[in-house]
């Protein structure tokens, strides 16, 4: 069988890439998109990509994808045939078991585990037969970490091909407020940047980056097999420069702590460079340069010291001396004469740095190491552990040391552990031509120190993350999670305590404490923190031993599994079609190598459940008494159903597809809905029949009402949907365009240019309509079926609060199958219903995947009637 291989890149959002040049002929990947929602610094982003295999045999589609090495993996699923197949997270010892055991039974199997620079490698693939379709959904998230006083997202876009539905939704909401949006890359030239759609509105921001077929070969590294490049979006939120920015929800809450008006603190600096012989030809060259640029960045009150080493180690001085022009030019010419020789005597190394910082400690001055080495031990102590025990003695929780590794010839394990015990970090330097602006990038992020000795204290906080800091600079952020004991905040205080010029300085809320906290939706905060924790859970199993080491290590497993984390304790293990391999996906250490029924139907009045993206509930009409189903904006293969044929006809076309014309009796015509349901993969659906109106979302508190009426097409979907927000202001949307009236005024809108009316801003652009109010985010999708446009709503953003109701904010359905034959039933709360398995159409994305589901009555799906739902007008 021939393979053909799509792959899918993802750098900070994501990345697209295929290993083999397709043949267009062969297959196709008709649909690519991105969705990311960037909520308080962290991103979840969705991709969706649905190829289709244009041959006349089966052929393996291979998924392959690369994410940022800070982001967890948190869902992945495939859709083919209307079956859902989903990635489900293990321990990793269990699902290597799995593994293990599809092997010894003559399966096949794959494990994926490289790493690259900055990313992550993962992939799967699945065997597609003739003419038919795959769709893959990846979600992943990352808590966004602020240097040189900015968060990037970084998009790397190589599919291969040029994608027909091509499109990258981000959609930023930042409390505080955003400061800056812009975007950068190579994707944002040449006739690309006219694809590029930017919006700042205050605490929102929308980047919308949709080029063509055509436009896809046309940036200055793109040509006929389409993108092949980045785009960077950069920005940074608005600040005080007292507690920071404090959010709560459920029970947690994250802070974000980064103020700037500090006076900068006056640095000690020893820097330790590796001269043996490893270190020869284009490192050392780049090592010499990076030098002498941080050289050339010192400040005069700063003071600094400089060590090489190989077998022998050597100061430039003795001690440390201030930064002035004089000792700068003299530091600079010993740094241009380095020349590489000789052993590596690391721990010796290390130990003189740290004597040169002790001897030399000044009050009101912070102090830091950094060595640059490119390989292991091999003179002196060469024994890692003691050489590890060694440093932690001599530094002693006085300042911290920050590791970098030069290549791939290093220890970076000896490295990371040796730096976490000692407050710093460590980081891999690639052999690269920019070698030196990874050196001289890191020494800026430590470049201006503005607190030391920082304690972030929470009265009524438990299960907090790390809380001591040794020093805060200039460009960074400190976060912190954690739980509100009993959900008190009447109780809640926080504050942060910390040393400035040789001063105690304490920040604090001068408001009332519940007052200063914000509300975010439903679980975010929550995932935030578990997100958090494991990260530092597994830095915490890196630098322990004994027992402590196994009860991190334990706890970090635990929360992993709980929020479906694939971390380095645990592995995805996708599931595919009968008779198909098993693909174990596993997050791997930095430098690892890489039959359908007529159901009861409900009149009038419809229902259906809430959201989408990685919302729980979704709700969707199916193509009810088609036998086929076309995917929108697919031009592969169309079936048509003739509603109002008076005869039945089928035809073959000249392309060797059939077409299919039916004549169809009509009674009441229905939309079916869908209400996906908790560990399960298959979904609910219902049947309503009629035009009616809906209750969509109702938040009494916050006077937000958005009601939608039901079209008079069979399985369409919805004609018109009204905000209404305060008592004299609402907003129309229809398949022409939107209407706004604030008072008396009424204006129509059909163009482009945003739409701001009190707290609501609208955003019109090609099938799709944005509405953002509050932290809540509505996008309006426009289908066209048989020529005739609907709508179908979909929440990107549940509001803070959970006095919400409507279809909109129903939760996912609970049950669990308790009867398969003579006829299946589902078990809901106490009750048993007999279900028929049927298709639906999931008209929350664009173009839609059609999907099985189990078809009861809205009553029974919903245990509550449909008149919940019914409002008299919209």
């Amino acid at each position: 069988m021939e393979r053909t291989v799509v792959q899918i890149t993802l750098t900070g959002l994501l990345l697209a890439l295929a290993s083999t040049l397709p043949n267009k002929d062969d297959w196709d990947i008709y649909s690519f998109h991105i969705n990311s929602t960037v909520t308080s610094r962290y991103a979840t982003t969705v991709i969706t990509s649905r190829v289709v295999n244009r041959m006349n045999e089966s052929k393996e589609i291979e998924f392959h994808v690369r994410i940022p090495k800070n982001a967890f993996i948190s869902k992945f699923r495939m859709f083919i045939d209307g079956q859902v197949y989903e990635g489900v997270v293990k321990a990793k010892e269990q699902a290597q078991q799995q593994y293990s055991e599809a092997v010894s039974r003559g399966e096949s199997a794959g494990l994926v585990s490289s790493v690259g620079r900055t990313l992550e490698e993962f992939k799967t693939s699945v065997t597609v037969a003739a003419h038919k379709k795959v769709t893959f959904e990846l979600t992943y998230e990352e808590l966004m970490k602020r240097t040189h006083g900015k968060y990037e997202l970084q998009i790397h876009a190589r599919p291969m091909q040029p994608v027909r539905d091509f499109k990258v939704d981000v959609y930023i909401h930042e409390e505080a407020g955003i400061s800056f949006i812009d975007v950068k890359g190579g994707l944002s030239t040449k006739a690309l940047a006219n694809a590029i759609t930017k919006t700042h509105a205050d605490k929102q921001a929308w980047v919308y980056f949709y080029p063509t077929a055509d436009q896809q070969k046309m940036c200055d590294s793109c040509g006929d097999q389409g993108m092949n490049g980045d785009l960077v979006i950069v920005y940074d939120v608005s600040r005080d420069n007292g507690l920071g920015e404090i959010k709560k929800s459920a029970g947690y809450f994250v802070h974000h702590f980064a103020p700037s008006n500090l006076p900068r603190i006056p640095k000690n600096v020893v820097f330790l460079i590796d001269q043996s012989g490893s270190m020869y030809g284009k490192k050392m060259q780049q090592t010499r340069t990076a030098l002498i640029h941080i050289l050339n960045d010192l400040a005069e009150d700063d003071h600094f010291g400089l060590i090489t080493f190989d077998g022998n180690i050597f100061h430039w001085k003795q001690e440390l001396v201030q930064a002035n022009s004089k000792n700068l030019e003299s530091a600079k010419t010993f740094a241009r004469n380095i020349q590489d020789r000789g052993s590596t005597d690391i721990n010796q190394a290390v130990l003189q740095g740290a004597n040169m910082l002790n001897v030399h400690h000044r009050e009101g001055s912070a102090s830091i190491l950094i060595l640059l080495t490119d390989g292991d031990p091999t003179s002196g102590e060469t024994n890692l552990e003691k050489i590890q025990s060694n440093v932690k003695q001599a530094i002693a929780g006085k300042f911290p040391l920050y590791c970098l590794g030069f290549g791939f010839d290093v220890n970076f394990e000896f490295l990371e552990k040796m730096s976490l015990q000692n407050n710093g970090v460590a980081r891999r330097i690639y052999e690269d031509s920019d070698a030196d602006l990874q050196l001289k990038g890191f020494y800026e992020e430590v470049a201006t120190p503005l607190l030391t000795d920082v304690t972030l204290v929470y009265v009524g906080g438990t299960n907090l993350t790390q809380t001591n800091f040794s020093q805060y600079y200039n460009g960074s952020e400190i976060v912190v999670a954690g739980q509100i004991t009993e959900n008190d905040t009447e109780t809640f205080i926080p504050q942060v305590v910390a040393i400035s010029n040789n001063r105690r300085v304490t920040f604090f809320n001068t408001n009332d404490a519940v007052k200063s906290i914000g509300r975010m939706s439903h679980d975010h905060i929550q995932r935030v923190w578990a997100y958090l924790t494991v990260k530092q859970l597994l830095d915490k199993e890196l630098k322990l031993s004994g027992p402590e080491k196994e009860t991190a290590k334990n706890e970090a497993l635990e929360l992993s599994l709980k929020y479906s984390f694939v971390t380095p304790l645990t592995s995805m293990v996708v599931t595919k079609p009968l008779g198909e391999s098993i693909d174990v996906l596993h997050k791997p250490k930095e430098g690892e190598t890489p039959q359908r029924g007529q159901p009861p139907v409900d009149q009038p009045k419809s229902q259906k459940t809430s959201s989408s993206g990685y919302f729980p509930g979704v709700w969707l009409p199916l193509e009810a008494y088609a036998n086929f189903y076309a995917e929108e904006d697919e031009d592969f293969f169309y079936d048509s159903i003739n509603l109002s044929a008076p005869s039945e006809a089928f035809e073959k076309g000249t392309d060797g597809l059939h077409s299919i014309s039916v004549s169809v009796s009509l009674g009441p015509f229905f939309h079916r809905f869908l209400l996906k349901a908790e560990n399960q993969t298959i979904p609910l659906c219902f049947d309503v029949s009629g035009a009616v109106l809906l209750k969509l979302l109702h938040h009494s508190s916050r006077e937000l009402f958005v009601n939608g009426e039901l079209d008079s097409v069979a399985n369409g979907g919805f004609s018109r949907i009204v905000i209404h927000f305060k008592t004299d202001q609402h907003v129309e949307i229809g398949t022409m365009g939107v209407t706004v009236r604030d008072g008396q005024t009424v204006t129509h809108h059909t163009g482009q240019d945003p739409i701001t009316t009190g707290s609501v801003t609208v955003i019109i652009r090609n099938k799709e309509i944005d509405i953002a109010a509050g932290d809540m985010r509505l996008v309006v999708l426009v289908h066209e079926k048989n020529g005739e446009k609907f709508l179908w709503p979909v929440l990107r953003q549940h509001p803070s609060t959970n006095n919400t109701e409507g279809l909109l904010a129903l939760k996912p359905a609970v049950y669990e199958e308790v009867q398969q034959v003579p006829v299946t039933k589902l078990k809901i709360k106490s009750q048993e219903i007999d279900v028929t398995s049927d298709s639906t159409v999931d008209y929350t994305v664009s173009p839609p995947p059609t999907m099985n589901c189990w078809l009861m009555s809205a009553k029974s799906a919903l245990q509550r009637p449909l008149d919940d739902f019914y409002v008299a007008q919209l």
